[in-house]
């Protein structure tokens, strides 16, 4: 497979997690570099990890993986969706920072790359070398992680008090559309 397939392989992998950040950005208000390099490298370190883990899986696993991967990350990211719109309705003061959980980031991590272990179920069965996708899906969803960040910041602050109610929502969105893309255009 050439690079270039690789590249936009990593960058179709990368979007799910792009939009999550999109939601951090947009739900902690003090996004600072600590907490910046926490969130890009758990969402680039499970997009990487992932193509991994199934390219070692390899054959006979994919048909089970691809029959619930879609519910499975739908509903992780439902009820972190759904989590984030609770606490952004019971929320009585605003300059309080919506904190970011290590657990709650490593369910959008787990959930935004199941994708990717199916990518590395078929780059086994295409007997293609893994190092280099996973370093280009790695720094690829890095990329993208913190330009989600930096965009979801920037527009949190003109959002004012619904900013958890809307990260919910994409998350909520995220979620049915990995639904609707296994259950009818695969």
């Amino acid at each position: 497979m050439d690079i270039i397939s690789i590249i936009l392989i990593a960058v179709g992998l990368s979007m799910d997690s792009f939009a999550v950040a999109i939601a951090n950005g947009l739900t902690i208000r003090e996004l600072n570099a600590k907490r910046i390099l926490i969130i890009c490298f758990f969402l680039s370190a499970f997009q990487a990890i992932m193509p991994l883990i199934g390219w070692f899986a390899g054959m006979g696993v994919e048909k089970y993986v691809n029959e619930i991967d879609h519910w499975i990350a739908f509903a992780l990211l439902s009820f972190i969706g759904i989590k984030m719109i609770y606490e952004g309705v019971k929320k009585k003061n605003l300059s309080k920072d919506s904190e970011l959980l290590i657990l709650t980031l490593f369910g959008q991590s787990f959930a935004t790359s199941i994708d990717a272990f199916a990518v590395g179920i078929s780059f086994a069965l295409l007997n293609l070398s893994i190092m280099t996708p996973v370093l280009i899906i790695g720094f690829v969803t890095f990329c993208f992680s913190l330009m989600g960040l930096f965009i979801g910041k920037h527009y949190g602050k003109t959002l004012g008090k619904s900013i958890d109610i809307f990260g919910g929502l994409v998350l909520i969105g995220i979620g049915i559309k990995i639904l609707i893309e296994h259950l009818y255009f695969q």
